[in-house]
């Protein structure tokens, strides 16, 4: 097997990739190869077009390197890790060159284990299984990210307040960083196709407009309060302290009900999805206040 590319200057071909990879893909493995030139040649663009440092990009799941070779093209340097030890070994094979001349490294293992080098960007097409755990290892590293996810996944990212999509997800991922979705991918783009359409998530770090003291019990709040969207804010608070971590709920409740706090009481009445992420913050100040949460004595 040789590493050319099937044109000599052009892109490597994601068709002969898998050809010469042997591989077919494996839904009950989680494995769907993106195989769309018209996507794979726009993806790094997402990227470029925030002018993110591409010194160091990051790819998760490489597969059989078609969007690696494009990476390669406008980084200085890719680091790319792949959980498959055939596949990984194949990256190697493909692409001596490139690791022979330091611009790419290839790392076996689990992305949710192996320690993340330091990255610039990362760009991938995450294996839906573990999309969200992984797109929540890559956030609080406050970098550009450009990832392929399943849509109704990416709607709810980037969904605002009072909509059908806003949730926990929406606020977490939020917090982080500006949140949109750039295009949607249809399943023909990815053999074999999923079951459920795409699209690709452009991530811009930012820091929030509102202040918490703790970021963990804030991030615990939100999730504990969202389990009971339907129910208002003031009945969510009491019911899911075993969640939040609240060793007085109640006191909370009070303290907002009876004016104690910047917060009006009417927000006792409103539901998690109609509350903007500054709301959600404002609370959970709170909260570590006046329930004993956040790790408080």
């Amino acid at each position: 097997m040789t590493n050319s590319r099937a044109s000599g200057d052009g892109p490597r071909d994601p068709d002969a990739l898998l050809r010469r990879a042997g591989v077919r893909g494996n839904p009950d493995r989680d494995q769907h190869f993106l195989i769309d030139d018209r996507v794979l040649d726009r993806l790094p663009g997402y990227a470029e077009e925030i002018e993110a440092d591409l010194s160091h990009v990051l790819e998760i799941g490489p597969g059989t390197g078609a969007l690696t070779d494009r990476l390669l093209a406008i980084a200085d340097r890719v680091t790319v890790i792949e959980r498959d030890p055939d596949l990984a070994a194949f990256l190697r094979e493909e692409f001596a060159d490139e690791i022979a001349a330091g611009r790419l490294t290839v790392v076996s293992g689990d992305a949710l284990d192996v320690d993340l080098p330091e990255f610039t960007a990362s760009v991938s097409n995450l294996p839906y299984g573990v999309s969200s755990e992984i797109a929540f290892r890559l956030l609080p590293r406050e970098r550009p990210l450009v990832l392929t996810f399943q849509k109704e996944f990416a709607e709810r990212m980037a969904a605002d307040p009072a909509t059908d999509d806003y949730g926990r997800l929406s606020v977490t991922a939020q917090h982080y960083a500006d949140v949109e979705v750039v295009e949607p991918v249809p399943k023909e783009a990815f053999t074999p196709p999923p079951e459920v359409e795409s699209a690709v998530v452009r991530t811009t770090p930012r820091d929030p407009d509102y202040e918490v003291d703790d970021e963990a019990f804030f991030l615990d709040f939100v999730k504990a309060v969202f389990t009971q969207r339907r129910k208002t804010l003031r009945n969510a608070i009491r019911n899911t302290a075993h969640i939040s971590g609240l060793a007085d709920a109640d006191a909370v409740v009070d303290a907002i009900a009876e004016g104690r706090t910047d917060l009006g009481p009417d927000v006792l009445s409103r539901r998690a999805g109609k509350v903007p992420p500054e709301t959600f913050a404002a609370l959970a100040t709170v909260a570590a206040e006046h329930g004993d949460g956040g790790g408080g004595t």
